[in-house]
């Protein structure tokens, strides 16, 4: 039987990224084989990952990547479980070069992005993304993407941390209005640009809230309808960028600011991790302890 030496341990290590005890048990298996304990810890850590692909992955990171001339850009979420996790080498690594793929590669879903390979000749990013979660122990997923192309506008981009990431298109104004725009949606979380493109079950539902409201008052029906409709104006400026006021000077709305510079936004959006996402109450001296047991 191959003896099995610290120095066979210490390659595979930094060749898997693993812990010492797995490489050298991995290593006495495959009896002192080095490529073939690498193909059996890769099979193994599939079977691991798959069995952690239902657990609640609420953490994260928001990256976003523009191309050289300003003319494209793509905006990702991806998530781990934990905090800790998503300021790892390992995690942040890979959220850049998933990035980096969306943007070359012109995908346009999870799904087509999954598919590509992360590196020229390399395994594709869902083996990329597999492997990385039998190495962090995390359930990891690339949640959604967005793209952006412009031909006659400028695109904004605007990070705030890891976890809040806005793009904006805009034709008109100047660089510093487009960034102050991305900043504005960053911290008013408008829903929307204008009235345009509020859901209608959006403002059915909102409506039905108001009218029950206004006739709990007991006024007549035509204040009843004036008290409704003042209701759905001050929502609307409320979730809607153009109606907004100006975070920088709020005594003019957005649509002010935009109308004095000559500027149109034609479209954005915000992305927020772990947003939608209902995260699970975990008990963490449990959780813990589950960690000790190998669980």
């Amino acid at each position: 039987m191959t003896k099995i030496t610290a120095a066979m341990v210490k390659e595979l290590r930094e060749r898997t990224g693993s812990g010492m005890m797995e490489c050298k048990k991995a290593l006495v298996e495959a009896g002192g084989d080095i490529d073939a304990a690498i193909e059996q810890m890769r099979k193994s850590g599939l079977a691991k990952a798959d069995k952690k692909a239902g657990r609640t992955a609420a953490e994260g990171k928001i990256v976003i990547k523009v191309s050289d001339d300003g003319k494209r850009a793509v905006i990702l979420e991806i998530n781990s479980e934990t905090d800790f996790v998503a300021k790892n080498e390992d995690f942040l690594n890979f959220a850049d070069q998933v990035a980096k793929r969306a943007l070359e590669a012109g995908a346009l879903t999870v799904e087509e992005l999954l598919q590509l390979p992360l590196e020229e000749g390399g395994p594709t990013i869902e083996e990329a993304r597999r492997e990385l979660i039998a190495k962090l122990g995390e359930n990891i997923n690339i949640r959604r993407l967005m793209r952006f192309e412009t031909e006659s506008g400028k695109l904004a981009c605007y990070l705030h941390g890891n976890r809040i990431g806005v793009v904006v298109e805009m034709e008109g104004g100047d660089d510093q209005l487009a960034k102050d725009i991305a900043m504005h949606v960053a911290a008013s979380k408008p829903v929307c640009v204008d009235e345009s493109g509020v859901p209608a079950e959006t403002l059915a539902k909102e409506k039905e809230i108001f009218s029950a409201q206004a006739e709990a008052s007991g006024k007549p029906a035509n204040i009843i309808e004036k008290m409704v409709e003042g209701r759905l104006r001050k929502f609307l400026k409320e979730i809607t960028l153009l109606g907004q006021p100006f975070v920088k000077d709020p005594d003019q709305s957005v649509e002010q600011l935009l109308k004095s510079n000559g500027a149109t936004v034609i479209h954005f959006v915000r992305f927020e991790v772990g947003e939608g996402i209902e995260k699970q109450e975990a008990d963490f001296a449990e959780e813990v302890m589950a960690q000790v047991r190998g669980g």
